[in-house]
């Protein structure tokens, strides 16, 4: 059985974590096949937005796979080489990656979750930092992003108690857009997909280095970061092709409305 699964269609990848027998944990084996499939997704130019979820509806990723932990050693809990990182593998994708958060995330699979640009949940989904509970201190991101999302206070509150919260809750705390059904969950995060592939690729790509690169800056340089962009890209862009795309917001404004 492979442990990865990933289906392209339309401009939309979808890589399913494929261990539901083991909570999706993250194996090495896992990881890996978790790396090509990303790779895969990085080199097709017909990809524009990747969803990722974890088959079943128990869990989205239980984190990494304690069993094979204790045996081969921590180093897979702070390796930030992308082959061993799961993270990372998906930071390093230059198009919107949406998690379908359809379970557990607990631990390694909250940082996979905290990793994705955009989350949505399943009401079977539960986050969980375990990290002081396991005695491993995060290395894939969680420490200094959870805290980003959620606020100083609430953070700790999570990570010093290793308590679940549930979606709705992880909802209105603003850690997770909006919350499903469990069988509403991927047909909506496939809707949200295929609504960013319709965006020229090359500008999705611009605008997503920018946001993302100027959250990791004070608010003063992320303006000045902004702007140096903006005078790059936006020489180049015509009036006629700013016409054409008034229109089409238009005329989907118009669609949308029915």
């Amino acid at each position: 059985m492979a442990l990865v699964l990933l289906e392209k269609r339309d401009g939309v990848a979808t890589i399913t974590l494929n261990r539901p027998e083991a909570m999706n944990a993250l194996s090495h084996d896992l990881r890996s096949d978790f790396f090509d499939a990303c790779s895969a997704v990085a080199t097709d130019t017909d990809v524009r937005a990747v969803i990722v979820t974890g088959a079943g509806e128990r869990a989205f990723t239980a984190g990494l796979d304690l069993k094979e932990l204790g045996s081969s050693g921590l180093g897979a809990a702070t390796d930030q080489k992308p082959a061993s990182n799961p993270c990372r593998a998906l930071e390093k994708l230059d198009i919107p990656v949406i998690g379908a958060i359809n379970g557990v995330a607990i631990t390694g699979g909250f940082e996979l979750a905290l990793a994705c640009d955009i989350r949505i949940a399943s009401t079977n989904a539960r986050f969980a930092d375990t990290h002081a509970r396991v005695g491993v201190i995060p290395g894939w991101g969680l420490s200094q992003k959870l805290s980003r999302f959620v606020g100083l206070s609430r953070a700790c509150e999570l990570s010093f108690t290793g308590q679940f919260l549930d979606a709705n809750k992880a909802c209105s705390w603003g850690l997770v857009n909006h919350v499903y059904e469990p069988d509403a969950l991927m047909p909506a995060a496939q809707a949200l997909a295929a609504d960013m592939a319709t965006i020229d690729p090359e500008f999705i790509k611009t605008y997503k280095k920018l946001i993302f690169e100027g959250y990791d800056r004070n608010f003063k340089d992320a303006m000045a970061f902004e702007k140096q962009v903006t005078d790059a890209y936006n020489d180049s862009v015509s009036a006629e092709s700013v016409e054409q795309r008034r229109l089409a917001v238009i005329e989907r404004g118009r669609t949308l409305k029915g």
